[in-house]
C-alpha cells in the first residue's frame, strides 16, 4: 500500500541551528557568482545550510 502523504522537508543552518521548512519564506536567498542562487539564513546570512526529509 503507498501512501498519500507527503513529507516536508526541513532545513537547518549548520551555523546557528535555526530551523524551518525547506524553501520556506522565512529563508533568504543570495545569487552568488559561480554558484547560484543559494539559501542564506535570516539570522546569521550563512548559506551553510542543509535539507532533509
Amino acid at each position: 500500500m503507498v501512501s498519500d502523504t507527503q513529507t516536508v522537508a526541513h532545513s537547518r543552518c549548520l551555523n546557528c541551528g535555526f530551523k524551518a521548512p525547506g524553501g520556506d519564506e522565512q529563508w533568504d536567498r543570495v545569487d552568488v557568482p559561480g554558484l547560484g542562487r543559494m539559501t542564506q539564513c535570516p539570522r546569521c546570512d550563512s548559506t551553510n545550510v542543509i535539507t532533509r526529509r
